[in-house]
């Protein structure tokens, strides 16, 4: 299965139930972007959207952004969300590569792990104006402090076809170093950890819009969600889910 058809159909529901993403990702993104009179955004991987409703207000209105991601049924959802903003239905890799002027911001928010990854970042230092930044940006379920994650990772491991919770646990820092060191530019990483409240509802409906649980259910059929629902009320307590999540900033300065 593409990365196109993993997430088509699933726009409104990703919309509706994905975390957001730490509001001080986006004010350490605007205090490290440098002065620039004019400032382009690329949203690489953008999804329906969701890491421009942290950063417009961050950055401004004042910045023109550029949204790209392979799922037309994403895009469409952005699209309706932020109209103002130029979308378009593609890999971001190419999107960046056939840009005619500079940018001075990429952010990959919860796609770096989708993308050709030397080749997305070699594009990123292309299309980066110098002193420009390339913010990859993800929360991760952390299981490691909790029962209830642990076991959700264990039960998509047994049924999710080659799924493992260690599927983004490559060296990133690394990869972009690669890519802008040589430039002279440098490589910084923040995290932070938080925990969410949500409903049994609202968790198993986050749960049906990932790629993890899609696979799962294209396997053994609708029943799989049954299963998370179980194991979602087994853990519940005070009529919530209390969800840990370690996010985590990367940020590349082209030199």
């Amino acid at each position: 299965m593409g990365t196109k058809q993993k997430f088509d159909g699933l726009g409104e529901v990703y919309d509706q139930h994905r975390p957001r993403y730490p509001r001080e990702f986006f004010r350490t993104i605007v205090r490290e972007l440098p002065y620039f009179p004019e400032v382009t955004v690329v949203d690489a991987g953008a999804g329906t959207g969701i890491a421009l409703e942290g950063l417009r207000p961050a950055l401004g209105e004042g910045a023109r952004y550029l949204a790209v991601d392979v799922s037309e049924d994403m895009v469409d959802r952005g699209r309706a969300k932020f109209p103002d903003v130029r979308w378009a239905v593609g890999a971001a890799e190419p999107f960046l590569e056939a840009l005619e002027g500079p940018v001075q911001l990429v952010v990959a928010a919860q796609s770096y792990q989708w993308m050709d990854r030397p080749r997305f970042v070699s594009a990123c230092v292309g299309a980066l104006a110098p002193g420009g930044l390339l913010a990859v940006v993800q929360n991760n379920r952390d299981h490691t402090v909790s029962e209830f994650l642990d076991a959700y990772e264990a039960l998509l491991e047994r049924h999710s076809p080659g799924y493992t919770r260690d599927y983004r646990d490559f060296d990133i820092a690394g990869e972009l170093a690669a890519g802008f060191d040589p430039t002279g530019g440098h490589v910084g990483v923040s995290v932070l950890t938080w925990r969410r409240r949500v409903d049994v509802a609202d968790f198993v409906s986050m749960a049906a819009s990932s790629t993890q649980v899609r696979r799962a259910v294209d396997r053994e059929g609708e029943g799989f969600l049954d299963l998370v629902r179980a194991l979602c009320e087994d853990h519940v307590q005070d009529g919530a889910l209390e969800v840990a999540y370690r996010s985590e900033l990367f940020l590349g300065n082209r030199g």
